[in-house]
């Protein structure tokens, strides 16, 4: 691997302009290819195998065009304190507003509140209904001025008018001038770590390039593969987070070859060939944690995670040929200035940071072990109250209408109104469906905490109804997911003699079943993923203990960072210091997402920090020498490589909506964890102790393994560091300090 790999860095340093062409001309057919292709297709959720799904399905095959995807709007009216919306002058003002809204383009209807009975029982609420012919992305400007203007002439008769539903909600960013903030804190580290522009800019170059790439062929492949316009969304993230930190880690790597002595194009093949062969089992890894994602069962995610892992094999790609081959354009340019100055090389034995933090971990190796793995046990505790779900409106912050929209709802209907339960009854094998109807209907009313149910709405064939039931308490409370499973559970005692049945769906119970799938699901995952990452990693390192410490540290590290992410968002702990206004469940996909880029990210510090100290090792270095030597020249890397995937996930967290804070802060604080937590203390230590039982592996398990060379030994042999000639002016202080590295 090794030696091909160098091979390939050479040849891609001498033969630059035509593997930068290619890349181009890449990027070019596919931007050509995207921008021909037919629109992406709106984004639509399924997740088969769960009973919310089933009765959606049912509906959609019984009742055609009622479940279409056209946009709504809520339009809900308060009155002044101490008025009724059935005033006089109240109900004209509501009436003119929705006469208004109707007159909108693209609406298919509008019903009023006193046309829908849709009028709180004190009277101090009511609400309109707005449906649309067209999804809320293909509205046009004037539709949802027209729906604004009639809500303002309601405001200017003295009522409070706030708005719900899909017409009007926004798609907030990402996470606004705190991303950009997190983008420009990546570029200082990096500009820190190297100390040049041009290597500070080439990772974050290259993992552009790689992004353009990969979101120019989804885009070009969405209509193809029923590729929605969210299923890149995990791709450009972990396309950026893998393409920085690969190219840090050639890069890196050059610079040390160059500072040994080498000349340009040989030190790119050997950082290609030594760290570059870190990157492709790293990459290797993260695709096998992505293709994971369809363990879940959720066609959606499944597409996200293969969408991904290409990016991620793009990035690797790019990686290993476009890096030497910008190189080979400025092969001093990415060196430090005082390399480029005086040309002094490194000599002798270096010291840093990294290989004193070593040597520390090996003198009391085990208190370091101990606290890493109890500071992060106890940051797991909140895990065991973790309740998944979907937050919706009442996650939004306070400024937003559609939040408050929901709490007039909550205040004049009832904290269920929100979130009714939509129940599909097939009559079809019932000698009397209406009776069978009426039956199902009346005993799912009279069960304990349902509030109200709707009068059955029949298909045009007459075998299958529809009615709502309304829960006492909020969607996200944890007494209506009980709800849900008694009315399940008590199904053959309510439909018993009836010869009918019955599904519980609805935006409630979709989310509490996905909830239930993931969590069922995550699992499954953990082992497929952990699994097949401890086998590859058995083949790179050929040990026993080394794999096994590296998935118990990546445990760790993501149940610390979902104990966090309960704590501050369920519990919510410190939640206001964040933005957080409302606290509920975790969204349904966050420990899977967290699972997945997480254990990427940390399969890359693991890789590159280990593989370089087993490289030391496997030249002949002692164990405790081989950890110092891995830390000097790896530690500073790993930590600038966590430390820009902390700031570009942090962004983040400044965003307005609390699922996009969420994902921000689970990433930042695992990477956290696990970068400095695990990677710099709890891995060292475990070393430390087991001395050079570390490399221990069975007899017929090594005649079973393939032999690697990921760590160059071949390329170590074939090209020795020169030997430098002493230089005028070098001392002590010169042989501590690597030249190359500032």
């Amino acid at each position: 691997m090794a030696s091909l790999l160098y091979r390939l860095g050479r040849l891609a340093f001498r033969r630059r302009w035509y593997v930068t062409l290619l890349w181009v001309a890449v990027l070019a057919a596919l931007g050509f290819a995207s921008a021909k292709a037919p629109e992406a297709p709106n984004s639509t959720f399924s997740a088969p195998g769960i009973e919310a799904q089933r009765a959606f399905d049912l509906m959609e095959q019984r009742f055609p065009g009622a479940t279409a995807d056209g946009a709504t709007a809520r339009m809900v009216f308060v009155a002044p304190a101490g008025q009724k919306v059935t005033s006089s002058a109240n109900r004209a003002a509501i009436d003119k507003a929705v006469a208004q809204a109707a007159d909108g383009q693209q609406v298919a209807s509008a019903v009023g509140p006193f046309q829908a009975q849709a009028v709180s029982k004190d009277g101090s609420t009511a609400y309109a209904t707005v449906t649309y012919t067209v999804a809320a992305d293909d509205l046009t400007d004037a539709a949802k001025a027209t729906l604004r203007d009639a809500a303002g002439s309601a405001r200017d008769a003295g009522l409070t008018v706030e708005m719900g539903g899909t017409a009007l909600a926004t798609t907030p960013g990402a996470g606004g001038a705190g991303e950009v903030i997190g983008i420009l804190v990546a570029a200082v580290v990096l500009l820190i770590t190297f100390g040049s522009m041009a290597a500070a800019g080439l990772p974050l170059l290259t993992a552009v390039l790689g992004v353009g790439i990969s979101m120019t062929a989804i885009t070009a492949l969405a209509s193809a593969f029923g590729l929605s316009s969210t299923t890149g969304t995990l791709a450009t993230m972990l396309g950026l987070a893998c393409g920085i930190d690969y190219a840090l880690f050639v890069v890196s790597r050059y610079r040390e070859e160059r500072a040994n002595g080498h000349e340009a194009e040989t030190a790119a093949g050997l950082a290609v060939g030594t760290a570059g062969s870190a990157v492709v089992f790293a990459g290797l890894t993260v695709v096998i944690a992505l293709a994971g994602l369809s363990v879940v069962g959720i066609p959606m995610l499944t597409k996200m995670g293969l969408c991904a892992a290409g990016a991620v094999v793009v990035a690797v790609l790019v990686c290993l040929t476009m890096v030497p081959a910008l190189v080979g354009f400025w092969p001093r340019a990415v060196l430090s200035r005082r390399y480029r100055l005086t040309g002094r090389r490194v000599q002798g034995v270096l010291g840093n940071r990294g290989s004193r933090w070593a040597e520390f971990v090996q003198r009391h190796p085990f208190p370091v072990r101990f606290t890493a793995m109890v500071t992060l046990i106890v940051l797991a505790i909140p895990v065991l109250s973790l309740q998944l779900g979907m937050p919706g409106d009442e996650a939004k912050s306070t400024a937003t209408t559609e939040r408050r929209a929901y709490d007039d709802l909550a205040e004049g209907f009832g904290p269920g109104f929100n979130g009714p339960l939509t129940v599909v009854v097939d009559a079809r094998g019932a000698d009397d469906p209406k009776a069978a109807v009426a039956t199902v209907e009346k005993k799912v009313g009279a069960t304990p905490g349902v509030v109200s149910v709707s009068a059955p709405r029949f298909n045009q064939a007459g075998d299958t109804a529809v009615f709502s039931a309304v829960p006492q308490w909020a969607p996200t409370d944890k007494k209506t997911e009980d709800l849900v499973h008694t009315i399940r559970d008590e199904r053959d005692a309510t439909v018993a003699g009836t010869g009918a049945t019955f599904e519980v769906t609805g935006t409630t119970a979709l989310n509490i079943d996905v909830a239930q799938k993931v969590q069922q699901a995550l699992i499954p995952y953990l082992i497929v993923v952990v699994g097949l990452a401890i086998v590859l990693l058995l083949m790179v390192f050929r040990s026993i203990f080394i794999p096994l410490k590296a998935a118990m540290g990546f445990l760790l590290s993501v149940l610390a960072a979902l104990g966090c992410v309960v704590a501050v968002f369920q519990w919510g702990w410190g939640a206001s210091l964040i933005g957080v206004e409302t606290t509920g469940p975790i969204m349904s996909m966050m420990p899977i997402f967290l699972v997945g880029i997480v254990f990427g990210l940390a399969m890359d510090y693991e890789v590159f920090l280990v593989s370089r100290i087993r490289e030391a090792y496997v030249h002949g270095q002692g164990a405790g020498e081989s950890i110092t030597t891995g830390f000097r020249y790896s530690a500073r890397v790993v930590a600038a490589a966590a430390a820009i995937m902390i700031a570009v996930f942090a962004g983040f967290v400044t965003a307005d909506e609390s699922m996009i804070k969420m994902i921000g802060f689970g990433l930042a604080i695992a990477v956290l964890f696990d970068a400095f937590v695990v990677r710099m203390a709890f891995v060292p230590g475990v070393l430390a102790l087991l001395g050079d039982k570390v490399a221990w592996l069975p007899k017929w398990l090594d005649r079973i393994l393939p032999h690697l060379d990921v760590e160059g030994e071949a390329l170590s042999r074939a090209h020795p560091a020169p030997t430098p000639a002493p230089q005028p002016g070098d001392g002590q202080q010169d042989r501590e300090t690597p030249v190359g590295v500032p």
